[in-house]
């Protein structure tokens, strides 16, 4: 399997990987769920997938420039109106934010300092806290915890507004690999030192308790890889990163839990391993032994395979060994949303996530983000459309909420117990047609007042409505039909409804 790029930014996070063909098949769903005809969508509530846990974002980079910037706080992690470049953004309310270790420092040791890859931004540098490697004590002087403060600023702002947190790292720290450049090997390969496996662990482990004791954040998992198995971390790279095999994977994860359950984390999970495709993660999955595997707590995978990949296989691993399984990063070069937006419905529909987290909700790319900014000035500018497509998403599917199973590959069904509300989210990347949603399998689906249906709209062109809200649909005999646009997504809230 080759990797194709579509700039040399997108060297490393950014890639789309051609079609298996497993990948084939599951891409086909999507357009079999949307036939260019009207269609009728049937929601299944005996299919029933288990609560949602939420939404997020990674932090790193865009937290590294804009962390102390509250209306992006709160645009990103809370449900309120937000203020912002002259007009009112509908707050995105993500519930997880991924926190990035830094592997970074410009203090020399015993003689020896960091080497830089010559084509890493510094914005993309992110300062680490354990600087000298001849003192393990983090209150020693070794040890520089005032650093990296857009970063935690932005964390503690998430933490502060509701959000949970995840540690993970891209690189160990410069004087822990063994080329000190913490943007990976110059071939490529394994970049961690085998004598530094244990102090790695400890590096995650004592800043988990760090961040609990000192900037009052309990991080939910520590994942200590990010696409560990990739080749593409290279000395010449523009981001952090390393190289780390499946076998030196499995020898660090028995190092975490060894650290955190020293250091008193022994309720804190293990996450792994990020891997940048759903086959590879199968890949690392299925290498680890049983006693490896124990370790892990929640499977990681990164979403980069993009309409390719098996995601069925992997959910089918995972679930089996009963394990959590979260979709943990992925992005695309596509500033409408509607690439996101396919993508997520085959995740819905075939991996099962719990969460699922964006990768830059902020970069400097207009294609991977959903607000630009520009890296030469590090201004930010404006708003994509992506944006309002992920708030259809994460506005309306809110934790807690039970994932349910439909007929259509263009549609995602959450349902409220408590509320008593089903919500709908659903997609048209073909020409226009009426979806009408089928909700007989319920005991009840009543909608509100004379059976009024809300719904909120965007356009993937651009052009017209930007999360729209409209209250003009009316339930009857339990179905409800809705007129989409081409490239139109919708969200339908449909109260009064029992199973």
């Amino acid at each position: 399997m080759t990797n194709q790029r579509d700039d040399e930014e997108t060297l490393v996070k950014r890639r789309t990987l051609l079609t298996t063909t497993g990948g084939v098949l599951l891409g086909s769903a999507l357009a079999t769920g949307t036939a260019h005809a009207d269609t009728l969508v049937r929601v299944e509530p005996g299919s029933d997938f288990g609560p949602w846990e939420g939404w997020g974002t990674s932090l790193a980079w865009w937290a590294n420039v804009f962390g102390d910037r509250d209306d992006f706080a709160d645009a990103f992690f809370t449900l309120g109106d937000v203020a912002y470049g002259g007009r009112t953004l509908p707050g995105l309310g993500l519930t997880i934010a991924r926190y990035n270790l830094g592997a970074c420092s410009w203090n020399s040791v015993a003689g020896e300092s960091m080497v830089a890859s010559p084509n890493i931004p510094r914005y993309k540098q992110i300062e680490g806290f354990w600087q000298d490697w001849r003192n393990e004590d983090p209150n020693s002087s070794a040890w520089n915890w005032t650093v990296d403060a857009r970063q935690r600023g932005a964390l503690t702002r998430a933490v502060r507004r509701g959000a949970q947190a995840e540690l993970f790292s891209n690189s160990p720290m410069w004087w822990m690999c063994l080329n000190h450049n913490p943007s990976g090997a110059a071939d490529g390969g394994n970049n961690l030192q085998s004598w530094n496996y244990r102090q790695f662990a400890t590096y995650l482990a004592t800043t988990a308790r760090r961040a609990r004791d000192t900037w009052g954040v309990p991080f939910a998992a520590v994942e200590p890889f990010n696409e560990p198995s990739s080749t593409w971390w290279r000395a010449d790279g523009t981001q952090e990163g390393c190289h780390i095999d499946a076998g030196v994977q499995a020898q660090v994860l028995g190092h975490l839990r060894a650290e955190l359950d020293r250091l008193g984390l022994s309720g804190t999970p293990i996450s792994a391993s990020d891997e940048t495709s759903y086959d590879l993660a199968r890949t690392t999955w299925a290498s680890f032994s049983a006693s490896t595997r124990a370790l892990v707590d929640q499977v990681n995978v990164h979403g980069y395979q993009g309409a390719s990949g098996r995601r069925d296989l992997l959910y089918q691993d995972v679930s089996s060994a009963g394990k959590k399984l979260w979709n943990s990063e992925t992005g695309q070069n596509d500033a409408s949303g509607l690439t996101l937006a396919t993508n997520l419905f085959l995740d819905f529909r075939w991996l099962h996530p719990t969460a699922w987290c964006y990768w830059q909700v902020m970069d400097p790319s207009p294609g991977w983000a959903m607000i630009a900014y520009d890296p030469a000035t590090l201004q930010p500018g404006a708003v994509q459309t992506k944006y309002y497509v992920y708030a259809q998403f994460t506005r309306h599917i809110r934790p807690g909420m039970h994932i349910l199973g439909t007929n259509a590959g263009n549609t995602v069904a959450a349902y409220d117990p408590a509320a008593r509300r089903l919500v709908l989210v659903a997609v048209n990347p073909g020409q226009a047609q009426t979806l009408t949603f089928d909700l007989s399998q319920f005991g009840q689906a009543a909608g509100g007042t004379g059976g009024q249906v809300s719904r909120w709209s965007t356009l993937t062109s651009g052009n017209g409505d930007r999360y729209t809200h409209r209250a003009d649909l009316r339930i009857s005999n339990k179905t409800v039909s809705v007129p989409f646009a081409a490239g139109e997504i919708q969200t339908l809230a449909v109260d009064n409804v029992t199973e």
